[in-house]
């Protein structure tokens, strides 16, 4: 199945005898909490979901953005209506970030019709609703693994045995600035792939062909083997493997990423423009 929809798709099912349940990940980083914009309007039935409450766990040793105990994340996911063979639309303000990190979420733990709104609530053109919606429990029971998942060692190796792509701007990759962690820089051997570069000005993504010769250009190719992803804290990261998938390609996502490989000094960071 596609990873992505469109909006006039999304209303049509919306309308449809089989409806998706609807999720709002609007966030963004370091900004306001997104629960005021959901508020103010939001796709009729959607509910709110809290990305750094509920699709994180506690900041610490693991990353600004750990995963969360997946028990704890089926509970929210259950209590948003969530069953296991029920179709779920993710979206959030528009950068795809956020619903991408649901969308993986939902994926590892082994949900398999889960598809982001190509382009967010942006691309939305039907009405909004104010009213926060009561859903019937879901049945949804997480079993993680159904993604592939790196640890800081895992993303090392792949660094040298196959192809790591870093999802953050360039200009954190190569150590110009770091705004948020320890130190700048990136794992030894990543590639720069920045997430900016899967949409379009309008924050859709870009068409498969336009995606896979991108992907192709940075060493994503027969001969490649395994793919890696990582970013700041493993959010925009989801993005980058949900662009993958779009290119045809599997790919693992360092969850913890820059946030917990930094901040660890005994790990090796490099500088420039250069992997290596």
């Amino acid at each position: 199945m596609k990873p992505i929809i469109t909006a006039s798709e999304c209303a049509s099912e919306s309308a449809g005898p089989r409806p998706p349940v609807l999720l709002d990940i609007r966030w963004q980083l370091g900004g306001p909490h997104g629960r005021p914009d959901y508020e103010a309007g939001h796709l009729p039935g959607a509910v709110f979901v809290d990305l750094d409450a509920e699709l994180a766990g506690p900041a610490g040793k693991g990353g600004r953005h750990p995963l969360p105990d997946p028990e704890e994340f089926g509970a929210v996911m259950r209590r948003a209506g969530v069953s296991r063979d029920t179709p779920v639309v993710v979206y959030d303000g528009g950068q795809g970030w956020a619903a991408a990190r649901a969308w993986w979420l939902l994926r590892w733990t082994g949900h398999l019709d889960v598809r982001v709104l190509d382009g967010g609530l942006a691309a939305w053109s039907g009405e909004l609703s104010t009213g926060t919606p009561t859903p019937a429990e879901g049945d949804f029971r997480p079993e993680p693994g159904a993604l592939p998942l790196l640890d800081a060692d895992a993303a090392a190796a792949l660094a040298r045995s196959g192809l790591l792509l870093d999802a953050r701007a360039a200009e954190r990759y190569r150590g110009d600035v770091e705004p948020i962690d320890r130190v700048g820089g990136h794992i030894p051997g990543a590639v720069s792939a920045p997430t900016a570069e899967n949409v379009g000005e309008d924050g859709r993504f870009l068409p498969a062909e336009r995606l896979a010769a991108r992907f192709g250009g940075l060493g994503a190719d027969g001969d490649a083997g395994a793919i890696g992803v990582y970013c700041g804290s493993g959010v925009s990261g989801a993005h980058e493997v949900l662009a993958l998938e779009l290119a045809g390609h599997r790919a693992a996502l360092y969850a913890g990423s820059w946030s917990e490989w930094s901040s660890d000094a005994s790990r090796p960071v490099a500088t420039g423009p250069d992997p290596q």
